[in-house]
Order: structure tokens, then sequence, then C-alpha cells
């Protein structure tokens, strides 16, 4: 009975013991109860066996090596109560030694071994970290050199004292002076506890914190000791030795930092060989487009879209921004890693947003998006000429009167290792107008800067001046404005080595970094340097130099700054991930809101123009130039005899008069044939070195645009779209407006029409009919002319005012009264010659004074031209009429004859000199003129083709819009479609 008592206590104070140990959380059963206390109490317990429990590996030894402090235990007190005894206790003390033995035996061994064998799994489980060796500090391989591991060992707890320790667990097993064993019931008394702590688990107690002392004095020991050893050996402070530890520190990170930059090294290096493979065509196939070049011509689509049509452009873009000179375009550079950027000292150089796409390529190259030209960024005459063409294109894009312009150039840079990226380099912010610019300038920059920044998934790169006073920051409040919450900000502190050399206080550049002193939020702070201010500097030296200064700067060294937090280099890492970030979050999402809005659009048409095809402004105009050529084609095939009939008529409505007032007039005035032929002759002479040639090349020009005009114009029935109305009246106008007539057609022409002239001899009835048809009709025509000049002069005659009640105003009664007066002198005189006498004009106006009329010479001048003109007129065609039996006279040549026919003859030379200068113009027309107008028509459309303002001033209204909406609306949506596929197969 008392055997079962003592095993119940000894698995009661166990249990005490599991529930208070150190290092063991929770209820455990007793196999995880230390070695010490299971080899006593485990084969007192009434459930337990005789075989060895099996040690498990998850135990957790005490140990005077481990970190974790052995925490005081708390156990149970026990009660002492009265229990009989017998005398057998020398035979009880002996059998309980020899136990004794055999457990403690068993117990290290079986540990022991269970210790070798957990020790060599993990050992197996740990990976192979030689490899890596360079990443731990070189100081931790040259401990043995500051630290004396021997001395150390002094320092370890003394075993024999734990033997000793352990010699005491034989009280266990005596009796107290009463007569009385040590353990009985359990008791919560303060008594019993003191007693409690006399027995075994005392010891324990006692031994555990022992070693728990011995593990505080070798700390403190060490600690002491490796501060004297460091004096002695080196004399350095605690703070030179933080500094060494700091730089050796800063050393590792710099070292890790040139593995990886050879290691990037490499892999572009075999990137740009692969690159080169494919570009050779050494797979034979065609290279897809980049991720970022999809996604950049999505942009530019965008952008035009949204220029025109105004719609929401959410889509992502690093948008640049800072005040002016702040660095943000050497930022931009070094990124790039190449100097293409036009550069001045506190001028404004960026002028307009310029867009520029970062992507992979085996070659560093440059190229707009609107050329095809590439260039080198390896070569400083590349570079050169690209830095003007950039300065050149911002110029052209700002009108006159202003200094920026929102118009965007688009730049595309590929290379060995670039980070893909959209950047957009926004004019840089001013706080007041300098002379030479635009009164608006500041408004027109900080309007654009909104634009740009309002878009939700924009992120924000923003670069602030670290050499200048933070106060006189512009963009910060700008951008806190536009992002307050700080979700898409990445703020840039650039020309940090001038801020640490003129800053008097280093901690207010720490405050900058870490988002303190400015009102703004950010994603992330950096610092970096863009150079020393030279600007002849190569991308690879202020690289250099950035890295050089970082290592030895004090703000890194002090902790100031975050390893992380410095470099171009990390700051482009930092920039592509927001980047691609914001890009796949949102880019679904503008391609959903793209489809509805092409559904909506694709609605309006087929409920406006259900029978026309969505022709977009590109394709009207490549249709309107189709029909242009046609119509310039059917020039060619006008026949010979109606441009021969135009020309013809047209040269001898432009002549006529001329031919009839300064040739048939003063030669009828002469007194016989040989006079009036010679007389003609000399007129016909002057006339054709002078006037002739350049009036028939003038009625030939007229009567191509005529022509032309008419081919262009003329409705072609159904068919008929008055949406190219505008468009062929331009191109109409540009084309007659190039083409110049060949400079040599006059010479040859004069000689044609002088050799036409020439002849006199009428060979045929024919012809000779035909002369004086011609005639008649000329002088007919003319008279019907001459009579409604005497009819305006006169006024009304008397069946007209009483009729039509019209009356004649005093100056017609002057006129007809001299008009009337003049008759009666002609009636007298038939043979009277062309021009009035002196006294016969005053003559004339003493009669009409007698009458009571008052008239001065001019005026019978003018009428008596009129009425004299009339009288000829009729009597030229009383002659025409005798001549038209004169034929056989003219073969005769009018030798005894009355009838003289020389009129019908000089109209016979007008007649065959028309019709052959009208041949020869249709010659030249067909043959080389309608060619050179035609080829004028196709560059005047290849020049409209290429001016996108003129198609859109040509071509309106709200057919084409549509269209135009529609075009954009699925060239958009296919390119993101395109590249949201590109990217979850990149994913």
């Amino acid at each position: 009975m008392w055997r079962l008592r003592r095993a119940a206590v000894a698995c009661e104070v166990c249990q005490s013991l599991v529930r208070h140990s150190s290092g063991i959380k929770g209820s455990l059963p007793l196999q995880k109860v230390h070695l010490i206390s299971r080899s006593i109490y485990h084969s007192h317990h009434p459930t337990s066996k005789l075989q060895r429990t099996q040690f498990r590996t998850s135990f957790h030894q005490f140990s005077s090596l481990s970190n974790h402090p052995l925490r005081k235990l708390k156990l149970s007190p026990i009660k002492y109560g009265y229990q009989p005894r017998r005398n057998f206790w020398p035979a009880r003390l002996a059998a309980r030694l020899l136990k004794l033995r055999y457990l403690v035996l068993g117990s290290a061994v079986g540990g022991g071994y269970t210790a070798k064998k957990t020790f060599d799994q993990w050992k197996d489980m740990i990976p192979d970290l030689s490899d890596y060796k360079w990443i731990v500090p070189d100081i931790v391989w040259e401990i043995d050199d500051y630290i004396d591991i021997e001395d150390l060992a002094k320092l370890a707890p003394d075993f024999d004292k734990i033997v000793e320790s352990l010699s005491l667990l034989k009280d266990f097993f005596t009796t107290g002076s009463s007569g009385e064993t040590t353990f009985r019931a359990t008791d919560h008394g303060p008594e019993s506890d003191k007693h409690y702590r006399k027995g075994l688990l005392g010891e324990l107690i006692l031994l555990q914190q022992q070693i728990q002392e011995h593990e505080e004095e070798a700390r403190r020991a060490a600690g002491q000791y490796s501060t004297s050893y460091a004096q002695q050996k080196r004399k350095v402070t605690d703070k030179e030795k933080i500094d060494q530890l700091q730089e050796e520190l800063l050393h590792t990170q710099l070292k890790y930092q040139r593995i990886l930059e050879r290691l990037e090294k490499e892999n572009k290096e075999l990137r740009k060989l692969l690159l080169q493979k494919d570009d050779k065509g050494i797979h034979h196939r065609k290279l897809k487009k980049s991720l970022i070049d999809m996604y950049s011509e999505v942009l530019d689509v965008l952008s035009d879209y949204d220029a025109s049509y105004n719609t929401q452009d959410h889509l992502p873009r690093v948008v640049v921004v800072g005040d002016q000179s702040a660095g943000k375009t050497s930022v931009l550079e070094m990124i790039a890693q190449a100097r293409i950027f036009p550069r001045g000292s506190g001028e404004m150089m960026t002028r307009s947003p310029v867009k520029v796409t970062l992507s992979e390529g085996p070659h560093h190259v440059a190229l707009f998006k609107d050329s095809s030209r590439e260039f080198d960024l390896t070569k400083e005459e590349d570079l050169a000429a690209l830095r003007h063409e950039i300065e050149l294109r911002m110029r052209k894009n700002v009108k006159e009167g202003c200094t920026v312009s929102p118009e965007t150039i688009s730049l595309n840079v590929k290379g060995p290792g670039l980070q893909r990226m959209v950047l957009v380099d926004l004019p840089g912010v001013i706080n007041t107008v300098t002379s030479g610019m635009a009164p608006d300038t500041k408004e027109t920059i900080f309007s654009m800067s909104k634009a740009y920044m309002q878009n939700p998934n924009a992120i924000i790169l923003c670069i602030q001046d670290g050499s200048v006073d933070a106060e006189r920051s512009i963009v910060t409040d700008l951008v806190s404005q536009m992002d307050p919450h700080g979700r898409r900000t990445i703020f840039v502190l650039t020309k940090v080595d001038l801020a640490e050399k003129n800053v008097a206080s280093p901690s207010r550049i720490q405050q900058i970094i870490e988002g303190k002193l400015f009102p703004m939020k950010a994603l992330g702070y950096f610092a970096v340097v863009t150079g020393k201010g030279n600007s002849s500097e190569s991308i690879e030296a202020i690289r250099e130099y950035e890295e050089e200064f970082f290592q030895n700067s004090k703000l890194l060294k002090a902790s100031m700054l975050k390893a992380h937090q410095v470099t171009t280099r990390n700051l482009s890492l930092a920039v592509s991930d927001c980047f691609w970030k914001m890009v796949r979050e949102s880019v679904e999402q503008q391609a959903d809101s793209f489809k509805a809005t092409r559904f909506n659009l694709e609605t309006e048409w087929k409920n406006n123009y259900p029978r026309l095809r969505e022709l977009d402004r590109n394709e009207l105009f490549e249709k309107a130039k189709n029909e242009i050529l046609d119509e310039v084609i059917s020039l060619s095939q006008v026949t010979p005899k109606h441009w021969e009939e135009i020309l013809q008529q047209s040269l001898w409505e432009r002549v006529s008069t001329h031919v009839i007032e300064n040739i048939y007039l003063p030669a009828a005035q002469t007194m016989n044939s040989g006079t009036f032929n010679t007389t003609v002759d000399i007129k016909l002479k002057q006339w054709t070195d002078k006037q002739l040639p350049n009036k028939a090349v003038e009625v030939a020009w007229e009567t191509l645009q005529e022509e032309f005009s008419r081919f262009m114009t003329e409705p072609k029935g159904k068919e008929h779209d008055d949406i190219f109305d505008k468009l062929k009246e331009a191109v109409k106008e540009e084309s007659i407006k190039r083409h110049k007539w060949n400079d040599c057609a006059e010479d040859s022409l004069r000689v044609i029409q002088h050799n036409a002239l020439e002849d006199r001899s009428i060979s045929d009835k024919q012809q000779w009919d035909a002369a004086i048809y011609f005639m008649e009709e000329a002088l007919q025509a003319r008279l019907k002319d001459t009579e409604n000049a005497i009819e305006n002069m006169v006024g009304p005659d008397w069946k007209k005012r009483w009729l039509y009640w019209k009356n004649r105003t005093q100056e017609q009664c002057v006129h007809n009264e001299t008009k009337s007066e003049l008759e009666k002198m002609l009636k007298c005189n038939e043979e009277h010659p062309a021009y009035l006498a002196s006294d016969e004009i005053t003559t004339v106006r003493k009669n009409l004074e007698s009458r009571g009329v008052e008239v001065d010479p001019s005026l019978i001048k003018d009428t008596w031209h009129q009425v004299y003109r009339r009288h000829f007129l009729k009597t030229a065609l009383n002659h025409c009429n005798l001549c038209r039996r004169g034929f056989y006279y003219y073969q005769r040549h009018f030798v005894d004859s009355e009838l003289e026919c020389n009129d019908v003859v000089l109209f016979w030379r007008i007649q065959r000199m028309l019709a052959i200068t009208a041949n020869t113009l249709r010659q030249q027309l067909t043959n080389t003129e309608v060619r050179r107008l035609e080829k004028n028509v196709k560059e005047v459309l290849e020049d409209f083709a290429e001016d996108g303002e003129k198609k859109v001033k040509l071509l309106t209204g709200k057919r084409v819009q549509l269209a135009e909406d529609l075009k954009k609306v699925r060239e958009i949506q296919e390119k993101l479609d395109a590249f949201i596929e590109a990217l979850h197969q990149e994913k």
C-alpha cells in the first residue's frame, strides 16, 4: 500500500514539473519530461511499463548554449503525512541504488545516441550555403582573430559541480531525522515548500539556476573580454567600431550589387546575341512585337483619338513632373541610358510632352513613331542629330505666340537591359513668366500637367531638386492635389551630392526621404545623382560617379538613407514594377469600356446610315481620289473635233474685236485694193509678233480649265456623293495653280500663225463660201453689239415707250438728237471717212444749239463712232452678199471687174489661222498639257493625303465623324485585346 502511495506522489510531482517547466507548453505526456525526472519517477507510475520509452526528436533539451534563458520552475509543494514504515531500510537502500545506477547509465547512453541521430538528420536538411559565403561579412569569418575560443571555454559551466549535484540524489532515498521519508502527500503551505526544496527536485531547480547564471556570466565575460581585447589590440572607440561595421556592411552590399550588375551584364549580352540571331533571320521567322511596343501603340492610337474626340484615357503611363531645371530630363536619360534630350542652362528646353517608350532590343537605338530612321545611341553623331531633331519638332509644335504646346512627340528607345515602361516628360513647372514667354505659359503648363496627372492610373514621378530649399518647391503642392493619398506617386530627390555639401543639417535630407518634410505622400522615396552638371558627361561616367558618391556618403553610413533608396538603377526597377502592376490592374477595365462605346456607335450608324458602308476619313479620301483621277483621265478621251471647235470659238471671241476694230476698219478706209492688202499685211504681222501667240495660249489654258472643271463638278446621277464636293474643288484649284504652260509653246505657235496668215490663196468655191459665211457671222454679231450700244446711248424708241411705259433720260435725249444730226450727214455722203473733221463737229454742234440742245464735242465723237460703225457694218454686209458670186472674179484677180472682195480674203486668212492654231493647241493639250495636269492632280492628292488637317477640313460632316469614331474604337479595342492576350501569356 505504501508503494502505491509513493508512486502516486512521484507522478503528481512529475505532472507539476511538466506544467511549469521551461520550453514545454501545454499538457505533455510523461515521456516528454526531462530524462532525469523520467528515470526517477517512471518506474513508480502505476501504468508504466518496464521497457524504456523512445526519445522524440521534437524534445527541447536544456543546454548552457541555448539562447533562451531558463525560467524558474514553480512546483507545487508536497504535503507530508504519517505513513507506516518498516525496518528493512538497508535492503531497500541497496536495491534503489542499484536501480538508480542502471537508470542513469541507460538514460545517458540512450540520450546521447538520440541526440547524435537528431543532429545528423538536421545536418542533412540544411542546404549547402558555401556558394553564398560572400554574402556574410568578412568580419564573421575573422571573428577568431578578435575572440579566443579557448578563453571562452574556460567560462563554460563547471561539470564537476553538476556531478556533485547529481550525487545529492542519494539523499532522496535517505530518511529524515524523524524517520519519515522525503516525499509525502502534497501540501501547499510555505513550510512544506522549504522541505520540498531539500529534496531532489530542489536540487534540479538549483542546477538550472546555476546553468542560467553560468550563461549570463559567459555573456558578460565575452563582452568584457572582447571589449578589453579590442581596446588593447586596435585601440578604437565604440563609435569607430560601429562605423567600421557599417562600412563592412556597405561594402558587402556594394559587392552584392556588383555581382548583380555582372550577372545583368552577362544576361544582356546573351539576350543581345539571341535578338541579333533573330534579327538576322537565322530562325527564318518574323519576330513578334514586344509587349511594351504593343502597349505603346495602344497609347498612340488612344492619344490621337482622345485629342480629337475627348474620350477618357485611363491607361497607365509614367508622368514625369517637376520644377524647371530640377533634373527631370537627366533622370529620364539615366533610365534610358542615353543623352537623348536637348539641354540648356536655365532655359526652358522641354516645350512639348515627349512620350518615351523603353523596350529591350539587341541594339541601343531610338526612332520616332512617324519615321523609319534609327538613331544609333552609341554614336555621338547620331545622339547630336537626335537631340537636334527633338528640338526642331518641339519648335514646330509650338504655335506662333505660344511658349509650350500640348502636342506629343512619340519616341521609342530600345536597348539591352532597359526596363520596359512608357514615360511622358512634361515641361517644367514655373513660378514666374519671364520676358520672351507667352503670358499664359504658367497656366498652360499647370493645365497640361494636371491633364496627365488626373488619370487615376497614371504613375506620377515627382522630381525635386535637392540642392535648393524645399520651401521653393512648386510641384509638390500640385502633386499632392492630384494624388493626396500618394497611392501612385514616386518621389525622387535629385542632386543629392550638392545637397550633402550645401545643407547644414543632413537630417533635413532624411526627413525628405522619409516623407516628413513635404505635405505630399508617396509610394516610395529615392535619392539619385545625375552627374556633375557637365552636359558632355557620358551615362557610364555619371553612373560611376553616382555609385562612388553613395559608397562614401555619410548619409548612407549614418543610416539616414537605405541602400534600396539610392541610385537610378533602383529607381528604374521600382518604377517599372509599379508601372506593370498598374497596367495589369487597369487594362481590362479600359478594354471593357471601349467595347461598350463600340456597341453604341455601331447602333447609331445602323439607325442613321443603314445602306452605306462605314468608310472613315481615309477611306473616303481614297474613294474621292479614285473618282478625281478617273475624271482627269476623261480629259484624254475628249475628241479632237470637240477640242478644236472649243478652241477656235474661244480664240475668235478673244481676238474678234481687235480684228475688226484695229485691222479691218482701218484697211477698209483705203482707196484701192493694193493699199488695203498692204495695210492688212502690216497689221497682221504686228499682231502676230506681239499679241496673237500669247492670246492663243491663254485661250488654250482657260479651255483646259473649263473642261477639267466641267468633269469635276458634273453630277454623276444617283452615284454622286456631295460629301466630295469641297475636296474636288480644292484639288481643282490647287492643281490649276501649280500647272504652268510650256514656255516654248508661244515661239513655235508664232511661226505657225505667221505662215497661216501669209497664205492668200483660196483653192475652191467651198472655202470661199465658208469665208463669206464666217464674215457674215462676224459682222452680224458686231452689228448686233453696235445696235445694243446705240440703244443704250439714245434710250428706248417710240414703240417701247408706248408699250412698256419707258422714258428717256436727259442725257439720252441729247444723244438721240446728236445721232439724228449725224445720220443726216451720212445720208448726204455715204462714202464719208471714219473720222469727223473739226469743222464738221462745229457744224453739228451749232445745228443742235439752234434747236436748243447743248452738246459737248466729245459727246459728238462718241456718238459718231457708234453711228459710223453701224453704217460701215451694214455696208460691209451688203458687200458680202455681192461677193457670194465673186469667186470667179477672185480667180482672175479681180481684173476688169468692179467687184473687189479683198475683205473676204482677209476673213478667210483669219479663219484659216484660227483653224490651224486650234489644231496646234489641241495637239499640245492632248499630248502634253493634259498629262502634266494629271501629274499635278496626283501630286496634290498625295500632299492632301499626308496632310491630316487638310482632310479634316475638306471631308466633314456627321457621317464622316461617326465613321471615324467607329474606326478608332475598333482599332483601340483590337490592340487592347491583343495586348491583354500577350500580357496573360507572359504571366
